[in-house]
């Protein structure tokens, strides 16, 4: 699964690595947890637009929006057919971007965290999906949700699943709205591109999501 990432970039890194017309400059955070409001990528027409999403995604047709708790990821193997998920994976799909992301791996004195981000240093996008609830009363929230998969590479000595991280080149073809194919949709998920990697242990600070400094991706 995919619980906690961070995500601590310059408003000209988000323009650069997303071709975004334009964008805000963002407060890093290094404790990103779900429940929050969260940065994430829409197609806008012939445009990119940064948005913020709530982390936890809430179909239209749920009776509350307690439903989020149980939504924060969605299984690439199955997600063209939870009730859950089809109909966003068919029509609102989005980018979540992010410097790196935290798995903890069982260790005979606990679970020791570990930060995973790419060796370049440059932001990357999971695959996401989003959707618009409107309760009975009136309240509106437009939520997320990240998709996971297989674990990878080094990753597997950490966890069995890891989120799907998208390749800039398939960026455009997970964006656009008229497609709904999952014969076209479901290769981009297991191209699933990170073979640059670095991971390393961090302390156990980030366990908290009160704790958000950048010591949470410092190696211990």
């Amino acid at each position: 699964m995919c619980g906690r990432f961070y995500l601590d970039v310059t408003a000209e890194d988000m323009l650069e690595a997303f071709g975004l017309a334009s964008a805000p400059q963002l407060s890093a955070d290094y404790n990103i947890a779900p429940s929050q409001q969260i940065a994430a990528i829409k197609s806008a027409g012939a445009n990119r637009e940064l948005v913020r999403l709530h982390w936890g995604l809430i179909p239209s047709w749920a009776k509350d929006k307690k439903f989020a708790y149980h939504t924060i990821n969605a299984r690439a193997e199955t997600v063209e057919s939870k009730p859950s998920f089809r109909s966003a994976f068919k029509h609102r799909r989005c980018l979540i971007p992010a410097s790196g992301f935290f798995e903890w791996k069982a260790t005979s004195q606990g679970k020791q965290p570990y930060c995973i981000t790419s060796d370049d240093g440059k932001p990357f996008a999971f695959a996401g999906l989003y959707e618009h609830w409107q309760g009975p009363q009136g309240e509106e929230i437009d939520s997320c949700t990240i998709i996971v998969t297989e674990a990878r590479g080094e990753i597997t000595t950490i966890h069995d699943r890891m989120p799907v991280i998208l390749s800039p080149d398939n960026y455009d073809a997970w964006l656009d709205k008229g497609t709904q194919d999952p014969a076209i949709l479901k290769p981009l998920l297991s191209a699933n591109e990170m073979d640059n990697i670095h991971l390393y242990p961090v302390s156990r600070r980030v366990n908290s999501p009160k704790n958000n400094s950048p010591e949470n991706i410092e190696s211990i």
